[in-house]
């Protein structure tokens, strides 16, 4: 596994609603930001015969993995029901794209090595979602994590994230910029690019703060951390300790890094 700090274990699923202007939507966002994740999928359950809330439940479901690395089960259930359902080239490959993030996640976290299951259906998706589809950025992200992550290979995850990042600047995506900002600043702080690092970071938090994302603006705080210097990297760390308390130790892997001494 590549990368420096908690940068390179982002829990982040920038594919889940945010901010949409429907009761259900808004109360799922709410939720979700706060690390309910449970909570957030219970209130689609009524809906999952139609494909995009079964795939936004499953989506739901694999994030809690990510962060709580526990309820992998349920996410496989919940998953299983949305490739059911999926009618569509889109509506398959967006399942596919789910597929190969839960198997990222049980590699990354220890669980189960599944990363030629990963790739497989990433590369699936790829072959479903088409270059200029809604779909396509946040695919290219996570094409991203397992260049960096599982192939240890930054310069093809920089080239996928910067698609992504250009993706989600032209779809208006703010929570995948939160994303594509952070991992980004990552390889750059891995390979000495203080300045590129420092800036990254910051938009990432920015960007997370503005949104409300709470469960995402600890881990941003931490990376940001490792690019100032005393007294400010110590400011930063507190702060990222009360949000990590307060939302009751989640993401569980941040809790090592919390911990750590800045590195300039």
């Amino acid at each position: 596994m590549s990368g420096s700090g908690s940068e390179s274990r982002d829990g982040d699923d920038p594919s889940l609603a945010h901010g949409k202007e429907t009761p259900v939507q808004t109360a799922i966002w709410r939720l979700r930001s706060r690390g309910c994740w449970t909570d957030a999928a219970a209130l689609l359950l009524p809906h999952t015969d139609d494909p995009a809330a079964a795939l936004q439940r499953a989506a739901l479901l694999i994030e809690r993995c990510l962060y709580t690395e526990k309820g992998w089960a349920e996410a496989e259930e919940a998953l299983r029901a949305a490739e059911a359902v999926a009618q569509d080239d889109e509506e398959r490959g967006a399942a596919a794209c789910e597929r190969g993030y839960l198997a990222y996640a049980s590699t990354l976290l220890g669980v189960r090595d599944r990363a030629d299951e990963a790739r497989a259906a990433l590369g699936r998706a790829a072959a479903l979602i088409g270059p200029s589809a809604q779909g396509r950025p946040l695919l290219d992200f996570r094409r991203g994590l397992i260049a960096q992550n599982l192939g240890d290979s930054p310069q093809a995850a920089r080239a996928a994230y910067r698609r992504a990042h250009a993706g989600a600047t032209a779809q208006n995506d703010t929570l995948l910029l939160s994303s594509t900002w952070r991992h980004l600043a990552g390889i750059a702080l891995h390979e000495g690019e203080l300045a590129e690092a420092r800036h990254g970071f910051a938009e990432s938090l920015r960007i997370r703060e503005e949104l409300g994302y709470l469960v995402g603006t600890a881990p941003a705080l931490a990376s940001l951390a490792a690019t100032e210097t005393e007294p400010e990297a110590g400011r930063l760390r507190a702060e990222a300790r009360r949000l990590f308390h307060l939302l009751g130790g989640v993401p569980t892997w941040l809790a090592a890094h919390l911990s750590a001494r800045p590195a300039v």
